[in-house]
């Protein structure tokens, strides 16, 4: 099996890409990425429940994006970036592969396509 060494295990980087795969949670994360904010601002935006938005935020959390401080009743949360980070790194490892892959085809096609041109012009009748 292969470790990546940005997760501690295959877990943290379920967890991480879980809580990316849904549309509100990212939403949420693209707000706080603007600063802090309470759980009650965060579900403004939103045509749901706050026990619904209490439950992102609690995928939030148990994936590192979230840390929540309470303060009495009101619940603050602010980003943390470090799993966005260990997942960019992650999917970084594969960008690397498929850019080699391409350059590859790309030259492949190139040469193909010189040998077309070549073949074209030592046909007979050819006026190259």
């Amino acid at each position: 099996m292969v470790k990546y060494k940005s997760f501690k295990s295959d877990q943290d980087l379920d967890q991480t890409f879980q809580a990316l795969a849904d549309p509100t949670r990212r939403a949420i994360l693209g707000r706080l990425s603007e600063g802090e904010a309470t759980a009650g601002q965060l579900a403004e935006p939103f045509e749901m429940s706050l026990p619904a938005i209490s439950k992102h935020l609690k995928v939030l959390e148990k994936a590192g994006f979230l840390i929540r401080a309470r303060d009495g009743r009101v619940h603050r949360c602010n980003l943390d970036t470090g799993p966005m980070q260990a997942a960019s790194d992650w999917i970084s490892t594969y960008r690397h592969f498929w850019e080699g892959q391409l350059g590859s085809l790309a030259r492949y096609l190139e040469e193909e396509q010189k040998k077309k041109k070549e073949e074209k012009k030592d046909e007979p009748g050819s006026n190259d």
